[in-house]
């Protein structure tokens, strides 16, 4: 049968005699592929009572710099998850000390994660050792992901690790995940275990589409109304400054840089519960229906709204890019409204609705560059408005020839992030997967100078179908195909065939970790976490 034929090829690592005196030959797969990766299948035993991480004596960071000092304990626990100082691990071993040598060039364990953080590190494993070198903390955390991974166990319970040569570093800077708050609302814990899992897959930017139409869960301290009155719940269903605060360090901590939407003129119904007269009147005749639209650029208070809340923006978000929005505006309500039509026909508009949207944007853009905050917007704005007059990033996430877009965004100079492929909230089946892995976001005509505009892409997992019951199923491991494209060599990574013994043995660590990814096929996971 075909099923029976695919599942030979399952098995990612041969697993050979273990007993006391035998080692274990295993070649293991490190997720997302780094660029350059020599195994052998010469092993160390590993003990977790004599297995240390520390600073190598040339290294910039030393004991003190928090991101690496909690990275140490965290990763303990993740490559011996049940280890007790009374456990017998080690038992078919000779006991054998292990260290972790770890080099950071420079200093910046205070600082955030940009657009610019070195994510580059080299990791020699020999017997007895591994030697971790990077330039930065950023570096130096992707490298202690893919020592993790490296680690292994017998049937029996001992650890083991392969001698083992990688020199990584990212294929794209911006590879992002989007999750969206205010369709459903996302409970903390289930918004800090996605970061967790964006860290095992080396993705980098938590993209928080924090509010919506159905609510507005942020509580602004500037505004305080506009999640009393907008969120689902004012006290049960908010993001407090303290819950943003633990969110922005959970994901400093892990190399991830959050970044936030705050998405107008449309999707912005939940906004007008809590602000008055900020929303567009529509009108039916000569007469107020009752009902609202997008929020109104025509009015001045409009603009000096939305300047108070980016400046709490900026206060709040320490990332140096916040999300504008600009998509999906229904143009009827303006239209209906007499006022608009004024200002229009006052601005010169004429009774092209495009202009005035591209009017407010550009506004708004301008705030946020006062700000020293570089703006990204969704395609719809450069679709109305293909020669910018200011620079911002586009994210590019409608359906068709999305490289088509990509051409004529970056043939405009802009920086632009793919979305498009990537869009997860539909629940296809688990094994289509691979429909993520086979993206090319280059694969456009254009110049070097072009592509090199290319920043990344990002994962979007909408909320209308998804809440914290079924979020992260739904988006692993199909997130981490996507993560292995942004990260990896593309010609190395083109074959889902090879890709896929890889995959689900990572999909079975994730499993390990507490992250309730779906099966890839039929099967089983070695020493498998069932405490979910």
């Amino acid at each position: 049968m075909a099923r029976t034929a695919h599942s030979s090829r399952l098995r990612c690592c041969l697993l050979l005699a273990v007993f006391v005196s035998q080692f274990v030959e295993r070649v293991c797969g490190v997720w997302p592929l780094p660029q350059e990766i020599q195994q052998s299948g010469d092993s160390s035993g590993l003990s977790p009572q004599l297995f240390s991480f520390t600073y190598s004596q040339d290294s910039a960071a030393q004991t003190g710099c928090s991101v690496l000092d909690t990275a140490f304990k965290r990763y303990f626990s993740i490559i011996f998850p049940d280890f007790t100082k009374e456990g017998l691990h080690d038992m078919w071993l000779e006991p054998k000390a292990f260290v972790v040598s770890v080099s950071v060039k420079t200093r910046g364990c205070d600082g955030y994660p940009d657009e610019d953080s070195d994510e580059s590190y080299n990791l020699s494993v020999s017997d007895g050792q591994a030697v971790l070198r990077s330039v930065t903390v950023w570096g130096a955390l992707r490298g202690l992901e893919s020592f993790s991974q490296l680690v292994y166990r017998d049937d029996y319970g001992a650890y083991f690790i392969n001698k083992t040569e990688i020199v990584d570093f990212p294929r794209f800077a911006f590879r992002g995940l989007l999750l969206d708050t205010s369709r459903h609302y996302l409970p903390l814990h289930a918004i800090l275990k996605t970061l967790d899992a964006m860290a095992y897959s080396k993705l980098n930017v938590f993209h928080w589409h924090i509010v919506d139409d159905p609510s507005f869960p942020y509580q602004s301290r500037t505004f305080p109304d506009l999640s009393k009155k907008g969120a689902f719940h004012p006290f049960t269903h908010i993001y407090t400054q303290s819950d943003v605060m633990r969110v922005i360090e959970h994901a400093r901590m892990r190399g991830i840089r959050v970044v936030p939407e705050f998405d107008s003129p449309g999707h912005t119904q939940s906004w007008g519960k809590g602000q008055p007269d900020l929303l567009t009147p529509c009108y039916k005749g000569s007469m107020p229906s009752g009902t609202f639209g997008p929020v109104d650029p025509t009015v001045d208070t409009t603009y000096r709204f939305m300047e108070r809340l980016l400046k709490e923006v900026k206060f709040v978000f320490p990332d140096s890019y916040v999300h504008l929005g600009g998509d999906e505006v229904s143009f009827a309500c303006w239209q209906s409204n007499p006022n608009v039509g004024k200002f229009m026909e006052k601005m010169g508009f004429g009774r092209d609705f495009t202009k005035l949207e591209s009017f407010y944007m550009e506004s708004i853009m301008n705030i946020t560059a006062a700000l020293n905050k570089t703006s990204i917007v969704w395609q719809d704005v450069f679709d109305y408005h293909e020669r910018p007059r200011s620079q911002y990033v586009v994210e590019v996430w409608k359906q068709g020839c999305y490289l088509c877009e990509m051409r004529r965004v970056t043939k405009a100079g802009l920086k632009v992030i793919l979305a498009a492929p990537f869009y997860l909230d539909l629940p296809i089946p688990t094994q289509n997967w691979a429909r993520y892995y086979g993206v090319r976001p280059l694969a456009f005509r254009g110049t070097k100078e072009q592509k090199k505009l290319v920043i990344g892409g990002e994962v979007a997992m909408w909320g209308e179908y998804v809440d914290a019951t079924n979020l992260h199923p739904r988006l692993w491991p199909r997130a981490c195909a996507a993560a292995e494209r942004l990260w990896s060599n593309e010609e190395k990574t083109l074959n889902a065939d090879l890709a896929f013994p890889r995959l689900e043995e990572f999909r079975c660590k994730l499993v390990r970790r507490g992250i309730q990814a779906e099966p890839l096929f039929v099967g089983h996971c070695k020493q498998e976490f069932n405490g979910l």
